[in-house]
């Protein structure tokens, strides 16, 4: 019958009908490869409305890449039923789900890092990478069985592809004409309504944020959507838009405001201000701050800052804004968390920022970021400029300065080694007049993950990967408080070291929706009275700039969605994270995932893996509700109306 059919007038719309199921399969087996590859992430509650979903988004994908394939074959021009132009039609067909695959594909790699389905903003993430090459190269060897899936997936599409029969000879060409005019009329309906998500006239065009309606788990969205579907729709969208949860500004800036007011009439403390950025250094990575882990016996790998958090003050619950390293630096210097996309890639970017650095600089700081990657790497030295930091020191810099190694200290994929650009870093502040501000951010332990070869036989492989790379950039850490502590600055210096995300786990908690999330805030005064203590209180890295301006006792208003960590009280603490259009907010002990409408789960803290489901029945419920739409509005109208100051209405 079916044979009968392709070689019928009817021929080259079965041909799409049967060729549309081969996309499926391909959009099937890459949905499989990326739920293997990535198994450890997702919560294992698998449903058929998962796979539904899962359906509708590659529907949608599918009929918006292969719309050249469909018009080529149901053009209602009679002389382009030839063997060459069904060949032609053959190659678009191959070339385009080819693509697809290997976009899914390459992004169950890269899941890992971000928890989500890649968007158009990763253009703009590595605009300014030159070792994009060797990165790919290295991740293909990594991943050489993805390799070999594409090019067996992609021949398979190539050998079953459906050809119809050349029968065009047997109409007059206006029979012709209208046979496939009409095939075209009928089958646009059902195109319209696959890439919007449905007929229903209530239905908008689907997008990233509507997988959330097929999964009880944030972090399965990403099981549901595919990459090119999460790639085109992203597309010259606009990033923010405005809630209208509260109709007056009063009554929202009764329930959150970002503008902080100075306590106090105390003059500033001009204390010299150090931040440390430590690439991927997760709060799973620290034994100090994990006792509950391995029945107490966990001692995790940072020997040295777990000395460290022994003289300082850092918190029992912490975690950082985004997932991302171009996350953690709007988050942690100037008080800005991701919501939605990464702010440093938004229009956004461009309004008027301030952050530690342009505060201090207004009040006689020098200040100065320190990255020993190549300058421009991930945007860096355009928002240090942009916040205040009057200097910028990257790899350029420390090769130029003949008391270090130069090139040889090159971790010939991203950046300068730590040990070395970390002393560079103390030296640099030496130099520098008091009082300064300045900021470094590490990058050894990120993949690859490799450290010099020296240390290959003193930190050898841990469970993970990343593991013996923690180790090697505890040490740096170790080596740089040692020669900071000889310096004439050091006791006059607040130091704050966190991370700019998490990474590789093996422990369940910080597979969660909020484990993922967790990195250190330690805060280390060395001249200061204040006891070391892990205070019970909840931290986020937006928190950090309004805790050091108000160690500092600054005078002025200034703007920052955090607290100060050190005067608030334990039960006023809380965080906030965005995860695959899922806001978290904790407070309470508890954790509150609402999608922008509704609540889709509360969680307690001690609900470690997040089994049990609080919704409804958490007194805290509408109050948490109330502030984190609160925290959401502000954000959107400040984002989108370029009022990121105190000064600005």
């Amino acid at each position: 019958m079916i044979k009968k059919t392709l070689q019928s007038n009817l021929a080259p719309l079965l041909a799409i009908l049967l060729n549309m199921l081969l996309a499926y399969l391909v959009y099937g087996i890459a949905r499989g490869a990326y739920m293997a590859e990535n198994w450890s992430y997702f919560s294992g509650k698998f449903s058929l409305e998962m796979i539904r979903g899962g359906w509708v988004f590659d529907t949608t994908a599918i009929l918006v890449t292969n719309i050249p394939y469909i018009v080529l074959m149901l053009l209602p021009i009679h002389l382009k039923e030839n063997r060459f132009w069904h060949q032609l039609c053959r190659i678009v067909f191959v070339a385009v789900n080819g693509t697809a695959l290997a976009v899914n594909l390459m992004d169950a790699a890269y899941f890992p890092y971000t928890l989500r389905r890649t968007t158009t903003t990763v253009f703009s993430e590595f605009s300014h990478e030159n070792n994009l090459g060797g990165i790919f190269l290295t991740e293909s060897l990594r991943h050489w069985y993805f390799f070999l899936l594409a090019i067996i997936v992609i021949y398979g599409l190539w050998k079953f592809y459906v050809t119809p029969c050349i029968t065009a000879h047997r109409l007059s060409w206006w029979r012709y004409a209208l046979v496939n005019t009409i095939a075209l009329l009928a089958i646009t309906p059902f195109v319209v309504a696959g890439i919007r998500g449905g007929f229903a006239t209530a239905v908008r065009p689907i997008t990233v944020s509507n997988a959330n309606q097929y999964v009880d788990s944030p972090v399965d969205a990403a099981f549901v959507l595919n990459t090119p579907f999460s790639l085109y729709r992203t597309i010259g969208k606009a990033v923010f838009t405005v809630p209208t949860y509260y109709s007056s500004e009063e009554e929202l800036a009764s329930i959150f405001s970002p503008i902080h007011q100075p306590v106090g009439t105390d003059s500033l403390t001009r204390k010299n201000v150090v931040v440390l950025i430590v690439e991927s250094f997760g709060r799973e990575y620290i034994g100090t701050l994990n006792n509950s882990l391995e029945n107490g016996h966990y001692k995790g790998y940072t020997p040295f800052v777990d000395s460290l958090i022994s003289i300082s003050t850092t918190f029992k619950y912490s975690f950082c804004n985004g997932r991302k390293s171009i996350d953690g630096m709007p988050s942690i210097l100037s008080s800005i968390p991701m919501f939605v996309e990464p702010f440093i890639l938004t229009p956004s970017s461009m309004n008027q920022i301030t952050g530690i650095a342009g505060l201090l600089k207004e009040r006689g700081y020098q200040t100065a970021f320190f990255h020993g990657a190549q300058r421009g790497s991930m945007g860096f030295m355009a928002f240090a400029r942009s916040t205040g930091f009057q200097q910028y020191f990257g790899r350029e810099d420390y090769e130029q300065d003949s008391r270090f190694g130069g090139n040889s200290d090159f971790d010939g994929t991203w950046a300068i080694w730590d040990e070395p650009f970390l002393q560079y870093y103390a030296t640099k502040m030496s130099e520098m007049k008091e009082p300064f501000m300045t900021a470094v951010f590490t990058a050894s332990s990120h993949h690859p993950y490799r450290i010099p070869k020296q240390y290959a036989g003193i930190y050898p492989e841990g469970v993970l990967p990343i593991h013996k790379c923690i180790r090697y950039t505890d040490m740096a850490l170790r080596r740089f408080f040692e020669k900071a502590s000889k310096e004439p600055w050091f006791q006059n210096t607040i130091f704050v070291l966190t991370s700019d995300h998490t990474n590789q786990s093996d422990h369940a908690y910080f597979l969660t929706e909020i484990g993922c999330f967790c990195s250190p805030i330690i805060i280390y005064e060395p001249g200061s009275d204040r006891l070391p203590e892990i205070q019970e209180k909840i931290a986020q890295q937006i928190d950090i700039l309004p805790t050091v301006m108000g160690m500092l006792h600054y005078d002025k208003p200034f703007f920052g969605f955090g607290i100060d960590l050190l005067n608030t009280a334990p039960e006023d603490t809380w965080a906030v994270n965005y995860i695959n259009g899922i806001y978290q907010y904790v407070k309470h002990g508890l954790v509150l995932q609402f999608d922008g409408i509704r609540t889709r789960g509360i969680y307690s803290l001690t609900d470690s893996l997040m089994q049990h489901n609080l919704a409804g029945h958490a007194p805290e419920q509408q109050q948490m509700e109330q502030e984190v739409k609160a925290i959401i509005q502000q954000y959107m109208e400040r984002m989108t109306q370029d009022r990121l100051r105190p000064d600005e209405k």
